[in-house]
C-alpha cells in the first residue's frame, strides 16, 4: 500500500517526504509502474461510472506546532479575576498620578496649541499674499510678541511708580497716625505701638524675606511659562499642516475625508473665535482709553490695556476690568468714580447686546445660553483658561452633534 503522505496523482510514481521534514514519518514506498489502461469498471456500475473522469487527490500536510498544541484554556478562578482587576486599578492610578505630575506642562502645551490654531488664519492669509510660510509664521509671532510686550510695558511702570510713592509717603502716614489722639490713648493703655514693633522685628522679618523669595519664584515661574508658551506656539504654527495631516492619518481611510472636513471646520471656528475676541477686546480698550483721557484719570493707557486684556475673558472679563478702573476713578474723585461706573454700565450693555452677538454670530454661531453654560463649566474645570476656550469647544460640540449624531438618530 503506498504511503499516505505520498502524491496520489496518476502518471507519476509516488515519492517520499524528505527525512528532515518536521512531520515526516518512516514510510517505505515500493516503486511500481502504473498501468496506462483504465481499470475495469466495478460490477453494477452504470455508464456514468464508466465515463467518470479521473479525480486528482492531494493530501494536505498539517504541520505540528514546534512547542506542541495548546491545551484547553485555564479556568477563570476568582483569584485570577481579582488579581487582573487589581492590576488594572493600579495601572489606572499610576496613569492618573503621572498626569497630575505633568498637568502644568500639559496645560502650557494646550494653551500653545490653542493659540497656534487661533493665529493660523493670519499665517494662511500672509501665505496667500505670496509670503513663504516660514516668514509668515515669523511675522505673526513677532507681531503677537510686540502686542504682549506693549501690554507689559503699559502695566508695569505705573505699578512700580505707585509702589515707590507708597514707600516714600509711608513715614508721613505713620506721623499722621501718631498725631491721632485716639490712637495715642490706645497706645498708652495697651502699648500697641510697642507690640507692633516687636512683631515687626521678630516674625515679620522672616515673613518678609520669605515673601520676597516667594515673589521672585512667582515672577520666574511666570516668565518661564510665558517663554515656553511662545516657543511652543511658534513650533505649532510652523508645523501646523504636518501635524494636522498626521492626525487625520490616524483615522480609517473610509472615514478620513469626512473627519477632515469636520476637523477643518472646527479649526476654522477656533481661529474665527480668537479673531473675534481680539477685535472685541481692542474696541473695549480704545473706548476706555478715550473715556479716561476725557475724564483726566491717571495712567489711561495702562488702564485701557487692562480693560482690553480682561475683556478677552468671556462674560465676566469686562466686569473685572470695569471694577478695577472704577476703583481708580473713586481714588481720584467721587465724581470720576461715578462717571466710570456709568460709562462701563452703558458700554457693557452695548457690547453684550450689539458688538459681541454681531461678531460671534458671524464667527462661531453659538447661542447665548450655550455660551453662558460653557463659560461657567470652563471656569469650574480650568479657571481662566477654561473660560477662554469654552466657546470654541461648545461650537465644536454643536457641529459634531448637528453633522454626526443627529443624522444617525434620524436614520434609525
Amino acid at each position: 500500500m503506498p504511503c499516505p503522505n505520498a502524491s496520489g496523482r496518476r502518471g507519476r510514481s509516488p515519492g517520499t517526504l524528505p527525512q528532515d521534514h518536521p512531520t515526516s514519518r518512516e514510510c517505505t514506498v515500493q516503486d511500481e509502474v502504473l498501468d496506462p489502461t483504465p481499470a475495469a469498471p466495478r460490477s453494477g456500475a452504470g455508464p456514468e461510472a464508466e465515463a467518470a473522469p479521473d479525480v486528482e487527490v492531494e493530501v494536505v500536510l498539517v504541520e505540528e506546532p514546534r512547542f506542541g498544541r495548546p491545551g484547553p484554556p485555564m479556568r477563570r478562578s476568582p483569584l485570577i479575576i481579582g488579581f487582573l482587576a487589581g492590576l488594572g486599578l493600579l495601572l489606572a492610578y499610576t496613569a492618573y498620578q503621572a498626569v497630575q505630575n505633568v498637568y502644568s506642562i500639559l496645560l502650557l502645551i494646550f494653551i500653545a496649541a490653542f493659540l497656534a490654531i487661533g493665529l493660523n488664519p493670519a499665517v494662511v492669509r500672509l501665505t496667500k499674499w505670496g509670503l513663504p510660510r516660514g516668514l509668515a509664521v515669523a511675522a505673526v509671532g513677532v507681531g503677537a510678541m510686540l502686542v504682549l510686550c506693549g501690554g507689559i510695558v503699559a502695566l508695569i511702570p505705573p505699578l512700580v511708580q505707585q509702589s515707590n510713592e507708597l514707600i516714600v509717603n509711608l513715614p508721613h502716614y505713620i506721623d499722621n497716625l501718631q498725631r491721632n489722639d485716639q490712637l495715642n490713648k490706645l497706645n498708652d493703655d495697651y502699648k500697641l505701638l510697642d507690640q507692633l514693633k516687636n512683631v515687626a522685628t521678630a516674625a515679620n522679618v522672616t515673613k518678609a524675606l520669605g515673601g520676597v523669595w516667594g515673589g521672585v519664584q512667582v515672577a520666574f515661574s511666570a516668565i518661564f511659562n510665558i517663554v515656553t508658551v511662545i516657543i511652543l506656539t511658534l513650533y505649532f504654527m510652523a508645523a501646523f499642516e504636518r501635524l494636522k495631516a498626521g492626525g487625520y492619518k490616524l483615522v480609517p481611510a473610509s472615514r478620513r475625508e469626512r473627519v477632515r472636513l469636520l476637523g477643518d471646520e472646527i479649526l476654522s471656528k477656533v481661529g474665527a473665535y480668537l479673531g473675534g475676541a481680539l477685535a472685541i477686546a481692542v474696541i473695549a480698550g480704545l473706548s476706555s482709553f478715550v473715556f479716561l483721557l476725557i475724564l483726566g484719570i491717571a495712567y489711561p493707557y495702562a488702564l485701557a490695556v487692562l480693560v482690553a486684556i480682561t475683556d478677552l475673558i468671556p462674560q465676566i472679563g469686562a466686569t473685572l476690568g470695569a471694577v478695577v478702573v472704577s476703583i481708580v476713578g473713586f481714588a481720584t474723585s467721587i465724581q470720576a468714580g461715578i462717571a466710570c461706573v456709568i460709562f462701563f454700565v452703558i458700554y457693557q450693555q452695548v457690547e453684550n447686546y450689539l458688538i459681541y452677538p454681531t461678531v460671534m454670530r458671524r464667527a462661531v454661531k453659538v447661542s447665548d445660553l450655550a455660551a453662558i453654560i460653557s463659560v461657567l463649566v470652563g471656569v469650574a474645570l480650568m479657571g481662566v483658561v477654561g473660560a477662554l476656550i469654552a466657546i470654541p469647544v461648545i461650537a465644536a460640540i454643536q457641529l459634531i452633534f448637528r453633522e454626526v449624531v443627529l443624522p444617525r438618530q434620524d436614520a434609525r
